[in-house]
């Protein structure tokens, strides 16, 4: 009997063999560093997730147990704690803290009172980050004392590779989350009647108790658009990119996906989709489970603001990268007639500087010879001074010679002690 014929028959007896080995040589490539299939290249954001709310199993991955910021996604844990301590229906003021949190429209006012409710809506639809803090505050007394509070609820959740330091996400060191643990927390949240309904509204209006009226509206466009989608939520800052994290019901299954780390918004609601039908292909046997690995691979951010579409950014990101190939090429020939052009100098300051040390060594010579003329000539003065001395005392009374000394005149007469 042939090998194949033999694997075969194996495949055939026992169809649970390739279940289990696929995963296994898969993590085994991946962690030998064999490159993988591109397929990973379908997701634009750096991390993002797929899981069966069921089980938790995950259906389709790209860099799963990536810690990454979270930003506003945040709010679902500030949302859950707030209501594990607070009664909805509990009147909580702004302070002037959470007043002065920066944060996107509308803002609220100091000494402005909203039902907790409320406070709720303006933090989960519209990602008002006073919102979160006057829930941290109410339910803890500070938004530092709430803190601890959440992390306790993520590891609670399971969520072991998450931590917070403030209540609405804003960015700041030691903040992470991963792509595995927003779906644990969406899957929670999910849990409580008010934080669902709050996450699956497009619009709503809200009334502080003074009577002002604010008009807010769902950061989520996949709602509406698609009956399966339960609800979301999203975030952003410029350290996070753009965030989702979604949950949707078909019959009886409940999906949720998460995307991390996007840099332009509009392909948030492409990513999920995408995500969405792989999950569903997996869980109809269409397709295995995949989970991939990719190395950081850094993106222009596009701002919450844009509205382009993917193929245009694409575009963009394709042009970008051209330019930054041609400016390298530049630099790269640059720095070639930067080097030519230095030897060349060097080659020149050498030249010069040989030039210069002859002339300076004959410059030299010629003060040496005119000095020894003069060292000469002098020594020929001196002695003819001296004989004119002898010849002159020799006239007078026979004196003593005097003799000038070297680089001296002969004193006066008078001066002789």
């Amino acid at each position: 009997m042939s090998q194949s014929s033999t694997l075969s028959s194996v495949d055939r007896r026992f169809p649970f063999i390739r279940k289990l080995l696929f995963p296994v040589i898969f993590f085994t490539l991946a962690l030998q560093g064999v490159p993988l299939p591109s397929s990973a290249d379908e997701i634009a954001g750096r991390a993002a997730v797929v899981i069966d709310s069921a089980t938790e199993k995950i259906l389709y991955a790209k860099n799963p147990n990536w810690k990454l910021p979270p930003a506003s996604t945040t709010k679902l844990v500030t949302a859950m704690v707030a209501l594990d301590r607070l009664s909805p229906d509990a009147v909580i003021t702004i302070s002037s803290n959470a007043a002065n949190t920066p944060s996107v429209s509308p803002h609220l006012r100091p000494g402005e009172r909203f039902f907790m409710r409320d406070l709720l809506d303006l933090a989960l639809m519209r990602s008002v980050n006073g919102a979160a803090v006057a829930l941290a505050e109410a339910a803890a007394g500070s938004e530092a004392a709430f803190v601890p509070l959440m992390n306790d609820k993520a590891m609670r959740l399971g969520a072991e590779n998450t931590r917070f330091i403030n209540a609405s996400g804003l960015p700041g060191p030691g903040q992470h989350i991963t792509a595995f643990d927003l779906a644990k927390v969406m899957k929670e949240s999910l849990h409580y009647p008010l934080l669902q309904e709050s996450l699956g509204v497009k619009t709503k209006e809200i009334r502080s108790l003074e009577g002002r009226r604010l008009l807010v509206k769902n950061t989520n466009q996949l709602l509406g658009m698609d009956n399966d989608c339960i609800g979301g939520k999203t975030g952003y800052t410029r350290a996070a990119r753009h965030c989702f994290v979604s949950a949707w019901k078909k019959e009886q299954s409940t999906l949720i996906t998460a995307v991390l780390g996007e840099s332009i918004r509009d392909n948030l609601w492409e990513d999920s989709t995408a995500l969405l039908a792989k999950g569903y292909d997996i869980l109809a046997q269409k397709a295995e489970p995949m989970i991939y690995f990719t190395r950081s691979n850094e993106k222009p951010i596009v701002l919450a603001s844009h509205k382009g579409g993917k193929k245009s950014s694409r575009h963009k990101l394709v042009k970008s990268k051209q330019r930054k190939s041609d400016s390298r090429t530049k630099l790269a020939k640059g720095k070639g007639d930067r080097r030519d052009k230095a030897i060349k100098a060097s080659y020149k300051t050498e030249k010069k500087s040989s030039r210069h040390k002859l002339v300076k060594s004959k410059s030299k010579q010629r003060k040496s010879d005119s000095r020894a003329k003069l060292t000469k000539g002098k020594g020929d003065r001196r002695d003819k001074a001296v004989k004119a001395v002898e010849k002159r005392n020799k006239r007078e009374k026979g004196g003593r010679v005097r003799v000038a000394e070297k680089g001296k005149k002969l004193p006066a007469r008078d001066d002789l002690s």
